[in-house]
């Protein structure tokens, strides 16, 4: 029988100080990109609310020098739905990031566990987590709960941001109904119910994409 080439043997256990390198390479890979997400996060937040604060600048300029005629009314009917159009893709955006950030500290997690295995003595020594499920996932993020709580949905960044989109709606479901002579006070009342009526919408679908990431794990 041939001899097999010594570099297509199957070669055997790494030794320990490989494996515990090989993990610290992949931790630090994975703690690199979460950095990347959080920045472009942080980033595309900045940025909407920065374009809006712009567009209500201008939006006060013509304002003043139209006296709120029509043509503020045309502007205004321009320029807020391409604020609802970016805000919506950001919030879609922020809740991927919200995910993808997930998915990254149960690698993380998983690393950990491959630490453990190697040195089980120090597991004492861990603070943040090293198991898959929700309790290990909220561990590695600073708490000891078993579940979501409900400030992870009202502090987060994909929230507040839908909220700025929920008044940018109202307002414009408003202008139109004066654009269309309701009246103010309908179209106050129109822009309200608009208003809600997105928000609702916009939170429903970032718990919704919440709950299927973390469902994962329970």
């Amino acid at each position: 029988m041939p001899d097999v080439p010594a570099e297509t043997q199957p070669a055997g256990p790494a030794p320990a100080s490989v494996r515990a390198q090989i993990l610290s390479t992949e931790h630090w890979s994975l703690l690199a990109t979460r950095s990347l997400a959080w920045s472009e996060s942080f980033s595309r937040a900045s940025w909407f609310v920065t374009v809006v604060s712009a567009a209500m600048v201008a939006l006060a300029l013509v304002a003043q020098s139209t006296d709120f005629g029509v043509g503020f009314r045309v502007f205004a009917l321009l320029v807020i739905p391409l604020l609802v159009v970016v805000g919506v893709a950001t919030v879609i955006r922020l809740v991927q990031l919200n995910g993808e950030d997930v998915e990254l500290v149960i690698g993380m997690n998983r690393l950990r566990r491959g630490y453990l295995d190697i040195a089980p003595e120090l597991e004492e020594y861990f603070v943040t987590g090293h198991r898959e499920d929700v309790a290990g996932i909220m561990r590695t993020y600073g708490t000891r709960r078993t579940r979501i709580p409900a400030t992870q949905y009202l502090s987060s960044i994909a929230l507040l941001v839908s909220v700025i989109v929920a008044v940018l709606v109202g307002a414009l479901a408003g202008l139109v109904g004066d654009a269309l002579g309701t009246g103010l006070a309908v179209s106050v009342v129109i822009g309200i119910v608009a208003g809600v009526a997105a928000l609702a919408a916009v939170v429903l679908l970032v718990v919704r994409h919440v709950r299927q990431t973390w469902g994962r794990r329970t």
